[in-house]
């Protein structure tokens, strides 16, 4: 595997930017357009196509990191982005008034890509908002018959951000970490 392609997706100022920006061993390239609806008052600009980022590996093997818009207006993109991604790394934001209700958005609206592939999830912002607890979560993915790596995360953190990759790709083959 000299190319994988990881997704990540989640609502508006889950930190799928931030994350991309961590990771990416090159400046990140963000579609960030001034927001015009709804989203103006969680944060004045918003990923409008894709973000995108590199990760590299040893030798010549990179992994390609690409981040969806959280609007569902934009959700044709995330078709677009998913062909011949590896797995999904799905972002929720704690603070936002229902956060449970996006994962099951989320995890609905990815569904096909998640079965067909693998899916980790972080949730960020537990800094500002520690509820709900990381187990509410566990609960309702079980409620959606899914099991997945879930982890608290800071999007600014290397290490946090890394180790989502990472256990995604140790639930698709335990060899490539």
């Amino acid at each position: 595997m000299s190319n994988l392609k990881i997704i990540f997706t989640g609502p508006v100022r889950a930190g799928k930017t931030t994350a991309i920006s961590t990771l990416s061993d090159e400046a990140a390239i963000c579609t960030n357009e001034s927001a015009t609806d709804m989203t103006k008052s969680r944060k004045p600009d918003t990923t409008v196509a894709m973000d995108y980022g590199v990760m590299n590996l040893d030798g010549t093997e990179k992994i390609h990191l690409y981040g969806t818009p959280g609007q569902e207006r934009f959700n044709f993109m995330w078709d677009i982005l998913t062909t011949n991604g590896l797995g999904l790394v799905l972002l929720l934001d704690n603070t936002r008034k229902d956060p449970l209700k996006d994962m099951q958005f989320f995890i609905q609206a990815f569904r096909p890509f998640i079965d067909e592939t693998a899916l980790a999830i972080g949730i960020t912002r537990t800094d500002v908002s520690s509820t709900p607890r990381v187990n509410l979560y566990t609960e309702k993915l079980r409620e959606l018959d899914l099991s997945a790596p879930l982890f608290s995360t800071d999007a600014r953190n290397y290490d946090d951000v890394s180790m989502l990759v990472q256990s995604l790709l140790f639930t698709i083959d335990p060899g490539l970490v």
